[in-house]
This record gives C-alpha cells, sequence and structure tokens, in this order.
C-alpha cells in the first residue's frame, strides 16, 4: 500500500467529490480529501483534511498532509461554490467568495500539487469547470468568470509545467444532480438541457470517464485541454 498511487481531490464531504474520491479508492489510490466541515464518510485508504482552499495558510497546512504519503500522482480540484443572480444584484463579498474558492483555490492547490509531483517527475492536475462557460449564462456571470479564470490558468500552467511531466486539463460538466444546483429553479436547469446536444443532466460517472481517461500514462501528451460535457 505504501508504494500505491496518491491522489488529492478537493471538496470531498459529499457529492461529485466524494464520488470521485471513492472512485480512485477503488482503484488501490491512496486518497487525500479535503473541505472547509468534516466529511460525511470514511473510507480504508482514505484521510479528509479540514481545509479551506481559498486560505493559503491552510493548503500549506493539507500539504503537509500530503507530503507525508511521499508522492503525489494526481490532483482534481473539484472544490467549488456557485452562486446564480444577476451582475448588478450580486453583492461584491458573493464575487469576492466564488473567486476565492473556485479560482484562488485552484490556483493554490494547483501550486503546491506541482512541488510534490516534481520530484517524481510525472503528474496529472485535473481543474473541473463548467458549461456555464460556453453557453454564457444569464445570472451566472461571477461564477462562469472565475471557471473562466480557472480555463484560462488550465492552459497557461499546461504550457509551464509540461517540462516536469506533468499535464494539466479542465472538465466541463453539465449540471450534476448535486447541492451545488439545488437552489437553482427547476425552469433553469430545463433551459440548460434544453440547449445541450444530450439532453439530460449529467452524473457523476460521465465526469469520472473523462477524468479516468485525462490520467492514464497514456494521456500524457494530452494537456491544456477543455473538455465540455453534453454537447454545451
Amino acid at each position: 500500500m505504501e508504494d500505491a498511487p496518491v491522489a488529492l481531490v478537493t471538496g470531498t464531504r459529499k457529492g461529485l467529490g466524494k464520488y470521485l474520491a471513492l472512485q480512485f479508492l477503488s482503484r488501490s489510490y491512496r486518497v487525500v480529501g479535503c473541505s472547509r466541515q468534516p466529511a460525511e464518510w470514511s473510507h480504508q485508504g482514505y484521510q479528509h483534511v479540514c481545509a479551506d482552499v481559498g486560505d493559503e495558510a491552510q493548503v500549506r497546512g493539507l500539504f503537509k498532509e500530503v507530503r507525508k504519503l511521499g508522492r503525489l500522482d494526481v490532483t482534481v480540484n473539484n472544490a467549488g461554490v456557485a452562486s446564480m443572480n444577476h451582475s448588478l444584484l450580486t453583492p461584491v463579498d458573493t464575487v469576492e467568495r466564488i473567486m476565492r474558492t473556485n479560482f484562488q483555490g485552484t490556483f493554490l492547490v494547483s501550486k503546491e500539487s506541482v512541488k510534490v509531483m516534481r520530484k517524481g517527475k510525472a503528474g496529472r492536475i485535473v481543474n473541473l469547470s463548467t458549461i456555464a462557460v460556453p453557453m454564457v449564462l444569464e445570472g451566472e456571470s461571477i461564477y462562469a468568470a472565475s471557471k473562466s479564470a480557472v480555463e484560462t490558468l488550465t492552459k497557461v500552467m499546461s504550457r509551464e509545467l509540461a517540462g516536469f511531466g506533468i499535464t494539466v486539463n479542465a472538465i466541463g460538466p453539465t449540471p450534476i444532480e448535486t447541492d451545488l444546483i439545488k437552489g437553482v429553479p427547476k425552469d433553469k436547469i430545463d433551459a440548460i438541457i434544453e440547449h445541450l446536444a444530450i439532453k439530460r443532466l449529467g452524473k457523476p460517472e460521465d465526469v469520472w470517464n473523462v477524468l479516468e481517461f485525462l490520467i492514464r500514462p497514456e494521456s500524457d501528451y494530452v494537456t491544456g485541454q477543455v473538455i465540455y460535457l453534453g454537447g454545451a
């Protein structure tokens, strides 16, 4: 088990993050997960750290635990927050909260991940974006802007890290039945689904299918890509 690969997944208390962590565990990975609150589940081979990914000191504390495992093979920046509101009605503290978690959190976790991955001369960083970016959805200006920043970060870092054997890619899911969309009116979700080529809500399995491809050793020539699901 000490030689087993290590995956870090952020936002694993429940929902998609929990699902992805369990997929890694079922494939004999050692997994470190984090969220601001304690996890609602446990599993052999899984370690949960309470940490705010937007806080640099807490992220460094998270990586103290990661380093104890001796390696880091995959990082999945899944932690994210959303808010649906008209731009003119969005308070600045909401802007700061969304950017802090979605963009700054992805940056901080990726930066610390590279420090560990470089030692193994290989690694996979996969960031979670959203179809709200290409669909230019009304009411999601700040959320989409934060994920647009994540996509640009993905592309730039992919070039900066290629020489270290580290790939950086992003996945843009459609709405999935998680707490992230719990407060979104049904008519809004229905409108999004109607816009898609494949007219259904996304499933965690859809995300894992792409993620599993991106982290394969054979995918070392795939980097700087943003893959949207559902035909957005």
